[in-house]
């Protein structure tokens, strides 16, 4: 008899049990769910968010989906003049990009180099977009040296630039005359925003 009602009471209590087990098997998935949407879900949100939100704008333009062209410049006539090369970037890669803050220039002559400073009134901060195909530039204004004085000038024949944002270095040869030194730091140049190609 006790082994009947030991039967009877397993018998029923067993689906008893069973209808638990699954009821918190089932409450426990739902959090974790609700968890994971919730947290992972706003996460996710985030950072499709951001990268839509990239992609409208593009990231920043690279050496690898640019092209380049140096010139032509307008060289300075005379030592104490002032001349000036353009830089000019185009976007070859097709999507969107932006070049956010000002190109890095080096000025090198042999084995010297000097990294130029910013135009007066540059912002570091400006933001363009260039297009698929689209062109900006920007320009190097420099005052023309004293040919054969080494104290005086320097005689640039290459320049290194970066784009902002990108750590590629391109080099390209140095189109104009000697540049005049300010100091032995510090050239008589400087780097422009970037605008519209031809303004």
């Amino acid at each position: 008899m006790t082994a009947t009602n030991s039967t009877g009471i397993l018998m029923r209590t067993a689906p008893t049990a069973l209808a638990a087990a699954l009821l918190a098997a089932l409450t426990l998935t739902a959090c974790s769910s609700d968890g994971g949407e919730g947290g992972g879900g706003t996460g996710d949100d985030g950072k499709t968010g951001a990268a839509t939100a990239e992609s409208g704008k593009g990231g920043a333009c690279t050496a690898a989906q640019a092209g380049f062209e140096i010139g032509p410049s307008s060289a300075a006539p005379a030592a104490g003049d002032e001349g000036a090369v353009p830089v000019t970037v185009t976007n070859k890669g097709e999507a969107a990009c932006t070049l956010k803050g000002l190109a890095g220039v080096d000025l090198f002559a042999g084995d010297k180099s000097w990294a130029l400073k910013p135009q007066e009134g540059a912002a570091q901060d400006s933001e363009v977009t260039l297009e698929s195909g689209q062109s900006m530039s920007f320009t190097i204004a420099y005052v023309r040296g004293v040919a054969g004085d080494t104290e005086k000038s320097a005689k640039v024949d290459e320049l290194r630039l970066t784009l902002p944002g990108d750590s590629k270095v391109n080099s390209f040869k140095w189109p104009d005359p000697e540049v005049a030194v300010k100091s032995e730091s510090t050239l008589d140049a400087t780097v422009g925003p970037f605008l519209p190609a031809g303004d």
